[in-house]
């Protein structure tokens, strides 16, 4: 009986639920809608570099966020974290997207990897920012206004881009005729020196660090092969040193903006405190914040608070976009 009085409540409610719900459908009204927010085009697989090897020819790509409208705008490169093992490009979604609605186009780029070598990947960041100024009048980009971000390994890219300004034997590539200088970096839990991405933290994880194994030393040194045993990043303090973004630092830098978790454990937080250090110390503009209890790409990199910081430093050292007479938009596309 109890059983038989349950069928029939469960039936009376999904009834009821139905019901409910063609109410809802069988109406007819009118609404106002407030226009609070603009068009935003995602344009993906963008070949911007083809790099070009006497067997091979390897296509790198981009995503991009171009708000739809008339006005001159700022332009983000973001170089995705991964261990420099990975390139996800399109990964990091709610900043780019929130980046986007402050009315900046951001470009997500991918990069070569190990087994590729110091400075591919470096070439490649260079080469997205070329890119971007080359066809500048088609996204309505400022040419005179591109910053970069990256988080972890992106974050040492970010940084590398930025410190290595007016350096022209990293530009390699297509658009040797335009400027890959960029005006404002943003750095989350970036790596700014290959040679004590363990500082600070136990002997066990330094000594990880000091293995040929390990993937800064494959980035620098290359992997073991032949009679070429491998080499700890430790092997070559000078080599090191110029594969890092901190050996590159000199007066008349882009402004930084380095952040870093308290609680990360894979790179250490003195990464971006030494590199903070170095900026000042050469008299460039540079701030850094310690997110409390953050690990390395952790939930809290995902929340408003961390990004509305980095929107604002973007706002304040690129400034927003601005009205210009370029050509009309169709807005019904």
């Amino acid at each position: 009986m109890k059983i038989l009085v349950c069928q029939l409540l469960f039936l009376s409610s999904v009834l009821s639920f139905g019901q409910i719900k063609n109410d809802q459908i069988n109406k007819k009204m009118e609404i106002s809608v407030p226009v609070v927010n603009g068009q935003i085009d995602l344009l993906t697989d963008i070949p911007y570099t083809q790099v070009i090897n006497q067997r091979s020819v390897k296509t790198l790509k981009m995503s991009m966020l171009v708000p739809r409208d008339n006005k001159l705008k700022p332009a983000i490169v973001y170089f995705p974290g991964g261990g420099f093992i990975s390139a996800d490009y399109d990964k990091f979604f709610e900043m780019k997207s929130a980046l986007a609605k402050a009315g900046y186009v951001v470009a997500g780029a991918e990069y070569r990897v190990i087994p590729d070598e110091f400075p591919a990947l470096v070439n490649d960041a260079k080469s997205a920012v070329r890119y971007l100024r080359a066809h500048a009048e088609e996204y309505g980009i400022d040419p005179d206004r591109i910053g970069v971000l990256g988080d972890s390994a992106g974050g040492y890219l970010a940084q590398f881009t930025g410190a290595s300004n007016g350096e022209k034997e990293f530009d390699k590539g297509d658009y040797l005729n335009f400027s890959s200088a960029v005006q404002s970096v943003v750095s989350l839990y970036g790596i700014s020196d290959l040679r004590n991405i363990g500082e600070g933290f136990s002997k066990e994880i330094q000594a990880v660090h000091q293995s040929p194994a390990v993937t800064e030393a494959l980035l620098v040194n290359g992997p073991a092969f032949a009679t070429f045993p491998g080499a700890s990043i430790l092997s070559d303090n000078k080599k090191a040193l110029n594969a890092s973004p901190i050996g590159h630092v000199k007066s008349g830098l882009p402004p930084f903006l380095l952040m870093h978790g308290s609680a990360d454990k894979l790179v250490s937080p003195e990464q971006s405190n030494q590199m903070y250090n170095s900026l000042l110390k050469a008299n460039n503009k540079a701030e850094y914040i310690i997110v409390k209890d953050s690990g390395h790409g952790s939930i809290e990199w995902y929340q408003p608070k961390v990004i509305q910081l980095v929107v604002e430093w973007f706002k304040n050292t690129l400034g927003e976009p601005k009205e210009t007479t370029i050509k009309k938009v169709n807005d019904n596309l």
